[in-house]
C-alpha cells in the first residue's frame, strides 16, 4: 500500500470515528423517543439559574456513542479501548459546547456552526492523532470536514418525525 493510501484509509477510519460517536446519540434519540433519555446533568441548576447541560445530553446517547465507538474502533482494527477514549473524547466536547451555550443563555435546541461541531470532532482526534496514524493536521482537516457535512446535512437531522422522538438529542 503506497503512502498516499494509507493516510487516506487513517484518515476514512478516523472519520468513521467521528460519525460513529455523533450519529449514535442522535440515532438513539430519534428511534427511542423519550424513552430511556435521562438528562445527564440529573436537572442540576447552577448559580445562573440555567441548566449545568441540557436536556439533549442524556444517557442513552452516551451509552449509544460509547458503543458505537468501542464497536467502530473494533471492526476498523483499533482497539477497543481506543474507541472508548474516542466516544469520551467527543463527548467532553460535546457536553463543553452545551455548557457554553447554557451560559449564554441559549434556548435548548439552539445550534451555533462550529461550536456544535469542533469540540465534539477535534478533541478526539488532536488528542489521538498519533495512535489513529492522521498527525495534527489531519486531525484539522477531519474536523472541517466534519463541520461541512454536519452543517450540510442539519435539515435532515431537524425534519419532524413521525415518532415522538426529539428533532435531535446527540447525547
Amino acid at each position: 500500500m503506497n503512502s498516499l493510501t494509507a493516510v487516506l484509509l487513517n484518515w476514512f477510519k478516523a472519520f468513521v470515528l467521528v460519525a460513529a460517536a455523533q450519529t449514535a446519540p442522535w440515532a438513539a434519540g430519534y428511534f427511542l423517543g423519550h424513552r430511556l433519555g435521562a438528562p445527564i446533568d440529573a436537572g442540576l441548576k447552577l448559580p445562573d439559574g440555567r441548566r449545568l447541560l441540557g436536556d439533549h445530553k442524556t444517557w442513552r446517547g452516551f451509552v449509544a456513542a460509547v458503543l458505537a465507538c468501542a464497536v467502530a474502533a473494533s471492526l476498523l482494527g483499533y482497539s477497543v479501548r481506543l474507541g472508548l477514549a474516542f466516544a469520551a473524547l467527543s463527548l467532553a466536547g460535546d457536553a463543553a459546547s452545551s455548557f457554553i451555550k447554557r451560559r449564554l443563555h441559549l434556548a435548548p435546541g439552539t445550534e451555533i456552526p462550529g461550536l456544535d461541531q469542533i469540540p465534539e470532532a477535534l478533541a478526539p482526534l488532536l488528542t489521538l492523532c498519533r495512535r489513529l496514524g492522521i498527525g495534527v493536521g489531519g486531525a484539522c482537516a477531519l474536523t472541517g470536514i466534519f463541520l461541512l457535512i454536519d452543517l450540510a446535512t442539519m435539515p435532515l437531522r431537524h425534519r419532524p418525525s413521525s415518532g415522538d422522538g426529539p428533532k435531535r438529542s446527540r447525547t
